[in-house]
């Protein structure tokens, strides 16, 4: 008899445990504590290194987009202009981000997307492989803020092919041109609890290769000095901004990729190299010279 009382006591303090148990939360994205981004820094810039006289943005500040050197007048393959946001360096293996899910395949409204790391951070890249989150339909948007999260719920995930490019920048930046008309808006979403900004280029639909990587274009450019490279600046049109950069691809076309592989002319073929045609003739003098990511905008 008093084995059956002790039983019934715990199963019925089990019952009250589960009664009191407060329901999961969604935190609220526009009042969370916000990371602090720094592009520019020795250790996060490649060609783009904050020093104390080339005006780039401090650790934190917004970035403006549409002012040099964050964006450049060049050249679509057929002698057509065209401008591109410049991003640096960037690797060509994609990090995880996270989308969340229902179960019949509606995306969870209210959701913000999940990031595991920010400029600074080991591997960071500004191309992200999504990865589905499968959530039941009672989930609470914004109950699950961090990777480390996503991962002790025991939700399913699946890893897809497709990538996007979503630079991590500094609350306030701007950026007010977008392929296809309209402005670049920034889009918040969730990195190890705290909020973080992020833009998002949808120029073009972007898969991974075969081998996880993000696909890559070249990119054809000249400097004002050979032999001192990007630190002399891009070659212009006389009084202007207008590069002969000529971009290989278009968003229109199936190999587009906004992660150009560089290659770098001789300058004394500037006047010379109006498109795709004349760039490849043209005398190379680094056949690849790193990877840049910059997503076309008009």
């Amino acid at each position: 008899m008093k084995k059956i009382l002790s039983l019934t006591v715990i199963v019925l303090s089990l019952a009250a445990c589960k009664k009191d148990s407060k329901p999961a939360t969604g935190k609220d994205i526009n009042t969370a504590e916000r990371v602090s981004v720094d592009r520019f820094s020795a250790t996060t810039g490649h060609l783009m290194v904050r020093t104390a006289t080339n005006g780039l943005p401090a650790a934190n500040a917004a970035i403006n987009m549409d002012v040099a050197p964050f964006i450049t007048k060049g050249l679509a393959r057929t002698g057509a202009l065209t401008e591109y946001y410049n991003f640096d360096v960037q690797p060509s293996t994609p990090i995880d981000i996270y989308v969340f899910f229902k179960s019949g395949g509606a995306a969870v409204t209210g959701q913000n997307n999940v990031i595991n790391a920010i400029p600074g951070d080991a591997g960071y890249s500004d191309f992200w492989l999504v990865n589905k989150v499968t959530v039941p339909d009672d989930y609470v948007p914004n109950s699950l803020t961090s990777r480390e999260e996503i991962l002790a719920s025991g939700y399913a995930i699946q890893r897809t092919n497709m990538i996007v490019n979503c630079p991590v920048v500094p609350f306030g930046s701007t950026a007010s041109k977008k392929f296809g008309g309209g402005s670049q808006a920034l889009t918040l979403g969730w990195y190890k609890g705290k909020a973080v900004a992020y833009f998002d280029f949808e120029e073009k639909a972007l898969t991974a290769t075969g081998t996880g990587e993000v696909p890559v274009s070249p990119i054809y450019v000249m400097f004002n000095d050979n032999a001192a490279g990007p630190e002399s600046g891009f070659k212009t049109e006389t009084g202007t901004a207008q590069t002969h950069n000529v971009i290989a691809t278009v968003p229109a076309d199936g190999g587009y990729s906004p992660l150009w592989k560089v290659v770098v002319l001789d300058n004394s073929a500037f006047a010379n190299v109006n498109n795709l045609m004349t760039a490849t003739a043209a005398t190379v003098l680094i056949q690849n010279a790193g990877l840049v990511n910059c997503p076309v905008v008009n």
